[in-house]
């Protein structure tokens, strides 16, 4: 069958498992972005910085703590999480009587101010950091690295439990009323802001998470997130604004859809995502899992 479509096993299933890992850190970051702007309407284009800031973290906690990659995994989303309650509290939260553009104006000049005093203090080379999973295994076809495979099962495994969660817990419930009924939620004794500012937390500290798993994968430069915020946003679009399962769904689609594209036709494997999002527009405007606004 390989011999027909003139592609050897070992590039085709390479560029699947490519695919896969790219799909895992679209899902994860376009996650985060569904959730801050399903529960608060806020379109944040921070998220890219915040994805760098979770790579760094776990740099610094390396290289000036001595904490190891799986400490990381759980301390950098906090912290970086923490600096996103920041953020909403002394900004966010003045804008949500404002038309969605102010949000999105100062959350770009944010990005902007933070990818600067990165850069500024680290420079644009990238910094190196170990793989806590060395070696593999050879499945006949393919070599799968272990900690790719861990990236993929790592990524589905958040990425279901944040729709669960949300979908099918009673938190999840007082969080989708809060954003269509905040004094009906206030009335029964929730603490409604106090909500809103968690849940931009909880997002911000999933773009921080997709960060500690990218670490050891890309070198870590302060531009790494202003190079994959535009595509997790067409991720977003196609999906649904706003539409958890959406954004796993076609996080995880679009990166296979790629890893192929690369495969059959080079060329088109770095616009084939606005492709995709173009047609989509045309015939969906609400994404492939949203619902009309």
């Amino acid at each position: 069958m390989f011999e027909l479509i003139g592609v050897s096993p070992q590039a085709l299933f390479g560029q699947l498992l490519l695919g896969l890992i790219n799909g895992a850190f679209y899902a994860l970051l376009s996650l985060g972005l569904a959730v801050i702007f399903g529960m608060m309407n806020v379109i944040n284009f921070t998220h890219g910085a915040q994805y760098m800031m979770g790579a760094f973290c776990a740099w610094m906690l390396l290289n000036y703590a001595g904490v190891p990659y799986w400490g990381a995994l759980v301390l950098a989303p906090i912290v970086v999480g923490s600096t996103g309650v920041l953020i909403e509290r002394l900004f966010i939260s003045r804008l949500y009587h404002l038309d969605h553009l102010y949000g999105l104006l100062l959350t770009f000049g944010l990005a902007l101010v933070i990818e600067g005093v990165f850069r500024s203090q680290y420079g644009i080379s990238g910094l190196p950091y170990g793989n806590p999973l060395p070696g593999g295994t050879n499945l006949g076809f393919m070599f799968l690295p272990w900690y790719r495979g861990w990236v993929v099962v790592v990524s589905l495994a958040v990425c279901l439990a944040t729709w669960f969660l949300i979908e099918k817990t009673r938190l999840g419930s007082y969080l989708r009323a809060a954003t269509e009924r905040p004094d009906l939620v206030q009335a029964f004794g929730i603490n409604v802001p106090r909500m809103i500012t968690l849940t931009y937390g909880f997002g911000v500290g999933l773009a921080a998470l997709a960060g500690v798993l990218a670490a050891p994968i890309y070198a870590i430069k302060p531009d790494i997130g202003a190079n994959l915020i535009i595509v997790v946003f067409a991720v977003v679009v196609i999906g649904g604004m706003g539409s958890i399962m959406g954004s796993i769904l076609t996080g995880f689609g679009l990166g296979i859809l790629e890893g192929l594209t690369k495969v059959f036709y080079p060329e088109a494997s770095n616009t084939v995502i606005f492709v995709v999002m173009a047609i989509v527009l045309m015939l969906r405007p609400q994404g492939l899992f949203g619902t009309p606004r």
